[in-house]
């Protein structure tokens, strides 16, 4: 169990942006895990869509809604969701993470891996959100080691939110979205991927790419994946794991919630 003042890790699985838009399970289980969990001084968030050749933290006062998709309707580009950034958390990571040269950025803002999810979770946009990039340079392994450097966050009241699927594959995605139930081999990775969370075995997940095919085809790219393990390497002694979340939209991507508390 989680000790007095420390807040708990959580994983979402975002999905398709048109979700965030609907009253539907999902987005009910975000709210109802905005109003359950401890309320965070600040929200730190690794989304899947801020993904380049850096390490970056915001540090915007006022950060902007980005939205960064096409195709998609007016009513969604129309969403702004105007949470406060914090600028001392990004200089208390920066800390953190030294040697490493982490850079602080005005000029990126909330991408939809963020405000899709915690627009459900803190509906009046007042909790502070600071986002850290995922560095494409480097391999899974790497991202697991520098994400326990985070863990003295949960001591000051930081909730840390990785925003991504477990499952992500667009190739195979169904986008008439009338396919519910998991293709089989999203559905094997997804039921071995749960069995070595709940054993807090994270080993293999965080080598997923020696499990084989269905790694692969969960995995495809790297950029939904690695907010898992951000999370995942909060996990401390005595930890409960849990997924308030479930389910699969269109076949190949998974909307499984891990939290860490």
């Amino acid at each position: 169990m989680s000790t007095p003042g420390q807040m708990p890790a959580l994983f979402l699985g975002h999905g398709n942006p048109l979700i965030t838009l609907e009253q539907n399970p999902y987005t009910r289980a975000w709210h109802s895990l905005g109003e359950s969990l401890p309320r965070p001084q600040a929200v730190l968030c690794i989304s899947a869509h801020w993904y380049l050749p850096a390490t970056l933290v915001t540090a915007a006062p006022i950060p902007r809604t980005i939205h960064d998709f096409n195709g998609f309707p007016d009513t969604l580009y129309d969403i702004q969701y105007p949470a406060p950034g914090a600028p001392e958390l990004a200089q208390d990571i920066r800390r953190l993470l030294a040697p490493l040269n982490v850079g602080l950025d005005s000029e990126w803002g909330l991408d939809h891996g963020a405000w899709t999810v915690l627009r459900h979770m803190y509906p009046r946009a007042d909790v502070p959100i600071v986002q850290l990039s995922l560095n494409r340079s480097e391999d899974a392994a790497w991202h697991y080691e520098l994400a326990k450097r985070l863990q003295p966050l949960r001591d000051q009241g930081v909730l840390i939110v990785g925003s991504g699927n477990l499952i992500h594959n667009l190739r195979e995605y169904d986008w008439n979205r009338e396919h519910t139930d998991p293709f089989d081999w999203a559905a094997r990775f997804e039921s071995f991927a749960r069995d070595r969370m709940a054993a807090a075995d994270f080993g293999p997940l965080v080598h997923y790419e020696q499990l084989g095919p269905d790694a692969m085809l969960a995995a495809p790219s790297p950029d939904h994946y690695l907010p898992l393990l951000y999370v995942l390497a909060q996990h401390r002694p005595g930890d409960r794991i849990s997924f308030p979340v479930d389910g699969f939209d269109g076949g190949s991507m998974s909307m499984l919630a891990v939290l860490i508390q």
